[in-house]
């Protein structure tokens, strides 16, 4: 008699590059925080994992927003006065991601060490997928007609 298998043993068996993201465990797992003595009063959470970031915010309607880490570009650590006096920062990721350009984790621990993360992440899941972010600065068509 054969194996009966239902379609999340299949997938389970199978472990395809897409499907291996939202079973790995994650590395970071911040909230958004109030700028008040760091207290993570909010809705918002962010999840580090090894090939996707997650974003969930809301508590009534909650939007959850994903961004492939070979997608983000740059990432730069922002701290303000009051961020640094209450151990915090705002780590701002520059991706190629169509729902959002800009990605804000904003007022959250350990902000050094996640930005070093994300960056290191991005760049090995960028030569993973051979991916390559390219900028055109100056393009015009006078310079395509001077190559052909």
């Amino acid at each position: 008699m054969a194996e009966d298998k239902t379609i999340i043993d299949e997938v389970a068996d199978s472990k395809e590059p897409d499907l291996m993201y939202q079973d790995a465990a994650p590395v970071f797992t911040e909230r958004k925080r109030w700028l008040l003595f760091g207290l993570p009063w909010t809705f918002t959470k962010y999840i580090l994992k090894d090939e996707i970031l997650t974003t969930q915010k809301g508590f009534f309607n909650t939007i959850v927003n994903d961004c492939y880490m070979y997608k983000i570009v740059d990432v730069q650590l922002e701290k303000s006065l009051f961020e640094k006096m209450a151990g915090l920062g705002t780590v701002v990721c520059y991706t190629s991601d169509t729902t959002d350009k800009v990605l804000r984790l904003t007022h959250i621990r350990r902000s050094a060490q996640i930005k070093n993360f994300i960056l290191e992440k991005s760049e090995k899941m960028r030569m993973k997928r051979r991916t390559l972010n390219t900028m055109s600065l100056n393009s015009d068509a006078s310079d395509i007609e001077d190559i052909i």
